[in-house]
């Protein structure tokens, strides 16, 4: 009885603990599966979703830029593009080989395609060809049985519309080298550009606008089932520029006459730029679908620089165009007045060495203005003899020269204005006496661009205000002062006089290029840069003149000017590359452009109609010397 109760009660306890295990598993399990699906569920649901829902980013569409009217410099167009699927398509090759009978397809395109499908899965589309016509994508419809896994998409494409015209202004976009990579995942999106130069890169943030977004279901292999939702982001903002493109167009077109030549217009109170100009230029539309390896090839090796923006990035030395910093350093520092006289026998001797003026039978006596419309060197010898380096330096620095301008364009350069110091730093050597005298017309070490040119002009004119050039519009106050250079109203006067008297006067080195309009005139100055000095024994072989000696070799020709005379709103710098005279070659390219920049009149943001040479506009208003004025010459 004992044995029989004692083995019931141990049957019973391990009953107990064996019910109480499972009791406390199932209660685990119960507790478990409410925190997961309870607690927890909406954790476990985010993260299903996730897993479910992918968000793909769309590229948001690129802001426009016009000229100051509102005409378009850059805009955007429908881009008709063949994609690829690779599952569907089977044999890509031979896909690719039909697809060809329709799209030219070259070997680098066939190759690229076959690596971007190898690179990814073979349910992700891979872009063929980019800018179909009408006729291709009508084709490919047509013959969309034989072209499995092939179909059009239709995106955006940018489009110059100016073409050369406004190429090196405006600049490009292409595609995102690994170097442009910031970590911002627009930057890898299939087939995203972003600005590579000019306005495009300038404003790269401003134009690219905020990307969209789209939210797709993908199974578990990652291929997408349907498009839940979409968001297209933000349109990039447009920009104005403050460029004329009809007078663009035309100071191309004049300085496509010369091999390599580059001009600036702009207006002397505000800074705006109406033109800016590089001849030769390049199609910026052959960088939106990028450019093949032959044209590419074909532009950098051109020797006349195409791809270069020499208005902004040509170094020149200045040549007589800088007479008029050496006269105001002059006048400034109590050394000469504007009458101020020298005589010229056609040469200056300093030490053992003879600095010659261009006129060999010498000029005579002159004053400061009769120097500058005669454009005598051996004047500003004189000068600068007395003023030094350092303080032609200093001045030249006040009107923008050896000195960053600031204007709102990548790829600025600045030139180069020497001091004593600059020498002994860079060069390793003293500052000669000598170098002083050829620093003050303008050849030796210094060298300025050609916008740089434009503003010192503009800041002549303006009656010494220190003005910034710009090429994009931009909210004006209208209390903001432009800052004062500080220059005497006595030394601004007596060297415009010497500008005036340039184009005006009986002597004057370009008084072949005057605009004969009463009221729109123009004023300036000429300049010639030596590149390589003919020898005496060339000289004594007969070779004097600049036409028989390499393109490479002859002078630089350059012109600085401003219109209308008596009342400036126009200022123009023109560089003409191994042009000759500067007289002879860019006096008459600037006449040309002032003269048109007044017709067209953008300072007062309307075209002035003006009758044809020698008829008289009556009733004309004219904003810009108070004439619409008649043409002549």
């Amino acid at each position: 009885m004992d044995r029989d109760t004692e083995r019931y009660r141990s049957l019973t306890r391990r009953a107990l603990i064996l019910g109480g295990v499972k009791l406390g598993l199932a209660s685990a399990l119960v507790g478990r599966m409410y925190f997961l699906q309870v607690t927890e569920s909406e954790r476990y649901r985010v993260l299903a979703d996730e897993n479910r829902i992918s968000m793909r980013l769309l590229a948001p569409s690129r802001g426009e830029i016009v000229d100051r009217y509102g005409r378009p410099l850059a805009a955007n167009t429908q881009n008709f593009q063949v994609i690829m699927v690779a599952e569907q398509a089977g044999d890509v090759e031979a896909t690719l080989e039909r697809l060809s009978g329709i799209v030219p397809l070259t070997d680098a395109d066939r190759e690229r395609v076959l690596r971007d499908v190898s690179r990814r899965r073979n349910f992700v589309p891979v872009t063929v060809r980019e800018n179909l016509t009408w006729d291709q994508v009508s084709q490919i419809e047509v013959n969309a049985p034989s072209l499995p896994g092939l179909s059009i998409d239709v995106g955006e494409i940018r489009d110059y519309p100016q073409g050369p015209s406004t190429a090196h202004l405006v600049g490009y976009v292409g595609a995102v080298s690994e170097e442009e990579l910031t970590g911002d995942p627009v930057l890898t999106l299939p087939g995203f550009r972003i600005g590579k130069t000019g306005i495009e890169r300038q404003l790269e943030s401003t134009l690219r606008g905020v990307a969209g977004t789209r939210q797709v279901e993908v199974n578990a292999t990652g291929r997408i089932i349907r498009e839940l939702s979409r968001d297209e982001g933000t349109r990039g903002e447009e920009v104005r520029s403050t460029i004329d493109v009809g007078l663009q167009d035309y100071v191309q077109d004049r300085l496509a006459e010369e091999r390599s030549a580059s001009a600036v217009i702009m207006d002397v109170h505000t800074g705006e730029v109406y033109a800016m100009a590089s001849s030769p230029s390049f199609n910026p539309n052959i960088f939106a679908t990028g450019i093949d390896g032959a044209s590419w090839r074909s532009l950098i090796n051109d020797q006349y620089a195409p791809l270069t923006n020499k208005a902004l990035a040509g170094q020149y030395a200045p040549g007589s165009t800088f007479k008029m910093i050496t006269a105001l350093t002059a006048i400034e520092n109590g050394i000469a007045g504007p009458n101020h006289s020298v005589f010229c026998p056609g040469h200056m001797d300093l030490g053992n060495h003879r600095f010659h003026c261009w006129r060999r039978g010498g000029h005579g006596w002159l004053t400061l203005v009769d120097a500058l419309a005669e454009s005598c060197d051996t004047y500003f010898y004189d000068l600068s003899r007395r003023v030094g380096v350092d303080r032609l330096s200093a001045m030249a620095n006040r009107f923008g020269l050896g000195t960053s301008i600031n204007i709102d364009l990548p790829g600025e350069r600045q030139g180069l204005v020497p001091t004593q110091d600059w020498k002994r730093q860079n060069v390793g050597t003293a500052w000669q006496q000598g170098e002083t005298l050829i620093a003050a017309i303008g050849q030796g070490y210094v060298l300025a661009t050609p916008l740089q040119l434009a503003v010192m002009t503009a800041r002549l004119v303006n009656g010494g205000r220190a003005i910034d050039p710009r090429v994009v519009m931009r909210n004006v106050d209208p209390n903001e002062s432009v800052p004062d250079i500080g220059i005497s109203e006595r030394g601004i006067r007596a060297v415009v006089d010497g500008m005036i008297a340039v184009t005006d006067g009986s002597r004057g080195t370009a008084r072949s290029s005057q605009i004969p309009v009463e009221g729109m005139e123009m004023g300036g100055k000429t300049g010639t840069s030596q590149v390589r000095r003919i020898t005496m024994a060339q000289r004594a072989q007969g070779l004097l003149s600049q036409d028989e000696i390499p393109w490479r070799d002859r002078h630089h020709a350059l012109f600085v000017g401003f219109a209308p005379m008596h009342r400036p709103r126009y200022a123009c710098s023109v560089v003409v590359e191994h042009g000759g005279g500067g007289s002879a070659v860019a006096a008459p390219i600037a006449r040309d452009l002032l003269w048109e920049a007044q017709k067209r009149n953008p300072a007062s943001d309307r075209i002035i109609p003006v009758s044809p040479p020698g008829v008289a506009a009556a009733g004309e208003p004219g904003d810009v010397g108070g004439t619409g004025g008649g043409v002549g010459g």
